[in-house]
């Protein structure tokens, strides 16, 4: 049986209300269904055509625009609307962070059901545009068109791309000409890697047939001014590799770290790939308060470094160190929370799943001359028991910033269990943030809470907590 035809309706005059999840808009429809609606702004009016209907909601997309908001501006990308990184550039950046605070509340408020504090007013970033210290393109053979270019009779010669995945298309890719996301030289250098690779005919990935040489690009930098580059190859093509790896080292000698890897696997992930020295060394330094942080390709560092700055202030500001605490911090990653706490604590411990990021967070405390932190590797729900605690004394305080899942059940039964004094929780995820502050409310109270916006131009927040034990 085929679609019914209302799955495709116009609806007139539709005003958007409100900023929803992953950066797209809500409005509702005459019927009272949702209506989900990208590239738009809440207080436009616009006529909307639907392309998907669901039991309560549609989803569609705006074919008239009859008022403006006022809070939309003009997006300063070329590439916005298709690409689909920077979501809500149409949006005065005053609302953006509006949102960003609501939607916490709300998760807090809606999924938490707990007791909660006025909030503190979420921190902007200075920097709104240029700030992430990490960026990763793809190259295709098959260069996303424009439905200008569909509809063109001319030739539309060379179909090589290095850019963005398109949303839900995974062979798909938009050629990337300015991205507002990462300092110079990073258009620079993937400019001219496009444009040397078409030169000398390097052969760019063809997703479907599994084919080329060019596979991704990913480039690091620090506010060091240190830069790494990775060039992933598909085929092990030796002379075709050096060729372009060479020409990149001659033209930008400010790489510090240049690396590749040849992965010819169906999947592009290089976590367990073995990731090639080509030139430099194989990490940059970060730098923050005078600690030094090595990052290698396969590193977790947060990808805004001044707001990283930030977020850690705000988390030693809410774990109110005096020196004398023992202090835990669960999903320590490459310990750069812990570390930057640890000249306020008498003794950190840092626990993490990810062997490497250990290895890194002791790499790094040894180079910080940092001695009274320790960190330890293991599945924190298994590691993190009565005989872990008993070796390395009970915390006074606790600071956790799990992944976006969250913490495992078992992880807070322990908490609740050794009852430190203050539980600091870092979040990239309030709803599962405020899932995990219900199951703590049985003994802590929430007494701080400050959101802080790490990736302008999106919908994305972290969120920084304050528990006491009552």
């Amino acid at each position: 049986m085929g679609r019914k035809n209302t799955d495709k309706v116009v609806f007139h005059q539709i005003q958007v209300l409100d900023a929803g999840a992953k950066g797209v808009s809500v409005a509702k429809a005459p019927d009272g269904k949702v209506i989900f609606i990208p590239n738009v702004v809440p207080g436009d009016v616009v006529d909307v055509q639907t392309f998907k209907k669901r039991k309560a909601y549609y989803e569609g997309k705006a074919v008239k625009f009859h008022e403006l908001s006022e809070h939309r501006i003009d997006p300063i990308c070329e590439h916005f609307g298709v690409c689909g990184g920077c979501k809500w550039q149409n949006m005065k950046y005053s609302q953006q962070l509006y949102y960003k605070q609501n939607e916490v509340k709300n998760h807090l408020q809606r999924i938490g059901k707990i007791e909660l504090p006025e909030f503190e007013d979420i921190l902007g970033s200075d920097k709104q545009f240029f700030y992430r210290n990490k960026m990763e393109f793809s190259f295709s053979n098959s260069r996303w068109l424009t439905e200008k270019e569909i509809g063109s009779t001319e030739d539309l010669g060379n179909r090589n791309a290095l850019g963005f995945h398109i949303p839900k298309m995974w062979d798909k890719i938009l050629d990337i000409t300015k991205c507002h996301l990462q300092e110079d030289p990073s258009n620079a250098i993937r400019n001219e890697i496009r444009a040397f690779a078409n030169e000398n005919n390097l052969a760019f990935f063809n997703p479907r047939e599994h084919s080329g040489l060019l596979r991704t690009f990913m480039i690091r930098t620090a506010s060091t001014g240190e830069i790494m580059v990775l060039i992933q190859f598909f085929e092990n093509d030796k002379a075709g590799r050096e060729l372009i790896l060479d020409h990149l080292y001659e033209k930008f000698p400010q790489i510090t770290s240049l690396q590749y890897v040849v992965n010819s696997k169906p999947n592009d992930t290089i976590y367990d790939q073995d990731i090639k020295l080509y030139k430099g060394r194989d990490y940059i330094l970060e730098e923050m308060e005078g600690l030094k942080f090595s990052i290698n390709a396969k590193s977790f560092y947060q990808t805004n470094s001044d707001q990283a700055y930030e977020l850690y202030k705000i988390t030693r500001d809410f774990a109110g160190l005096s020196g004398n605490e023992t202090v835990y911090d669960l999903y320590t990653g490459t310990g750069t929370i812990a570390q930057f706490v640890s000249k306020k604590a008498k003794k950190v411990i840092g626990v993490e799943s990810v062997p490497e990021a250990i290895l890194d967070a002791k790499a790094n405390a040894e180079r910080n001359n940092i001695t009274n932190c320790e960190f330890f590797v293991g599945d924190m729900k298994v590691v993190f028991n009565e005989a872990f605690i008993a070796q390395h004394g009970k915390p006074d305080v606790i600071i956790t910033d799990p992944p976006r899942d969250g913490m495992h059940k078992d992880v807070i039964e322990q908490i609740l269990k050794i009852a430190p004094k203050k539980v600091v929780y870092v979040s990239c995820n309030s709803a599962t943030q405020a899932r995990d502050l219900a199951l703590m409310d049985e003994k802590y109270t929430v007494t701080r809470v400050r959101p802080v916006d790490m990736f302008p131009q999106t919908h994305h927040v972290e969120n920084v907590v304050l528990l006491e034990l009552r």
